[in-house]
Formats: C-alpha cells, sequence, structure tokens
C-alpha cells in the first residue's frame, strides 16, 4: 500500500466532496472484492507457510520434541502445538 495524493487522482468535485467529510485526514480505502488477492497469493508466503507446517508435523510424528521443534524454526511451543493440532484434524 502506498499514499496518493487525493488532488492528483480525484476529479476536482469528488476531492470536493470527500473534504466534506475528511478534511486534511487520512483516509484508507480498501479494494474491491473482485480485484483482492488471498493472503500469501502475491508472494508465495502461504505455500512456504504450509511446506514448513508439514515438515514441522512430520518430523514431530518422527519424534522430535515440541521444544527442538521450536528452537529449530524460531516459533514459540504454543505455536508449534497449534500447527500440530490444525494438521492432526485434517
Amino acid at each position: 500500500m502506498r499514499y496518493m495524493k487525493a488532488a492528483d487522482v480525484l476529479p476536482p468535485d469528488l476531492l470536493a466532496q470527500v473534504q466534506a467529510y475528511i478534511d486534511g485526514e487520512y483516509l484508507y480505502i480498501p479494494r474491491r472484492e473482485t480485484s483482492r488477492k488471498p493472503w500469501g497469493a502475491a508472494n508465495g508466503r502461504k505455500a512456504e507457510t504450509l511446506a514448513r507446517n508439514q515438515e514441522i508435523y512430520r518430523r514431530y510424528r518422527e519424534g522430535t520434541s515440541v521444544d527442538q521443534l521450536a528452537e529449530a524454526y524460531f516459533l514459540a511451543p504454543k505455536s508449534i502445538w497449534k500447527i500440530i493440532a490444525r494438521l492432526r484434524n485434517e
């Protein structure tokens, strides 16, 4: 997300209408539902996280302790338990 000057992108009459409601303040305008991308879709982070979590679960099933996994993946033990619970229920 980047900031844009409203005067550079909005027609003057629309800018005046917006200023009637919000004068000199910041305004966030969300994307349209049709142009939203799911989390991680743009940079592949979702797939990376899923692969990491599956590896954590596999290693847990093979006998690696939660504390060892937490240290190896720089996560809190509680986060490791959440990953295990989520994948166990799938």
